[in-house]
């Protein structure tokens, strides 16, 4: 019974995204597949814990509590502590967008981002936020170290929706395309979820040897195609610094891609 209330509290949390920020009781059950009685008495309880919030018009929005276990979790992630000051660097040397990420179930999750000053403006990619892994450069290369299996249950699970005329769509081909990423050790979104942004990824290995993140620079479609390959070089880098924090090398590692 305790096992369900807790599967039906993480269902009920999953709900909110930036087009869901407020769920009645009413609508939130029917969702979730549960009695409006049985709906009320969580969401009540989970507005006592301070998880959600309970508004004027009997509605619930997500509360204060999670902030504080969110900033807890950053601060203490010793992926974003080593990865933070890299990523800095980068920053300020480009003055580009730079983002890092890892995979939670079907989707790419932002874990840190920094902007550099003449850097496009991305909003779809603030912390925490999540998107498809298909058609970013992040997501290509956490989807690449993944196993066949693992990507083929998140492409029927979230499908493969058009974003651009530049994503893909096909899962064959998709496939194909993570087959190179591995052997290459890089990604790249060329327009393929936004017009005119073009971005490069790399992994991160942690001291085991397995892809646990990727790193991305964001940069407009114009200035990435003037110098591709310096942008390229200069995430794999960063990466590689990164992994080398976390405890990786890779010659003792030689096997550990797929």
């Amino acid at each position: 019974m305790i096992l369900q209330t807790i599967q039906k509290a993480g269902e009920l949390l999953a709900l909110y995204d930036r087009e869901h920020t407020e769920w009645g009781v009413r609508d939130a059950a029917s969702r979730l597949k549960m009695a409006k009685s049985s709906t009320h008495d969580l969401m009540n309880s989970l507005a006592k814990l301070g998880f959600l919030n309970k508004t004027n018009d009997n509605r619930y929005r997500l509360g204060w509590r999670l902030v504080t276990l969110s900033e807890t979790l950053l601060a203490t992630t010793e992926l974003r502590k080593e990865a933070h000051p890299v990523m800095e660097e980068l920053a300020a040397q480009y003055q580009e967008t730079i983002h890092l990420a890892v995979l939670d179930d079907t989707q790419a999750v932002y874990v840190d981002k920094l902007e550099g000053r003449q850097a496009v403006r991305v909003e779809l990619t603030s912390l925490g936020a999540r998107l498809y892994a298909h058609c970013s450069a992040l997501g290509k290369v956490l989807l690449a170290y993944s196993s066949e299996e693992e990507v083929k249950r998140i492409i029927q699970t979230a499908g493969l929706p058009r974003f651009t005329p530049n994503t893909l769509t096909d899962e064959e081909e998709l496939l194909q395309a993570l087959a190179k990423i591995r052997k290459q050790g890089y990604a790249y979104d060329l327009e393929e979820i936004l017009p005119d942004l073009c971005c490069v990824s790399a992994p991160i290995y942690n001291h085991g040897g397995e892809v646990i993140a990727a790193i991305s620079m964001s940069i407009p479609a114009f200035r990435f195609r003037r110098s591709q390959t310096e942008y390229r070089e200069a995430v794999m880098r960063a990466a590689k610094t990164i992994s080398k924090c976390l405890g990786y090398y890779d010659t003792l590692h030689k096997n550990s891609k797929r």
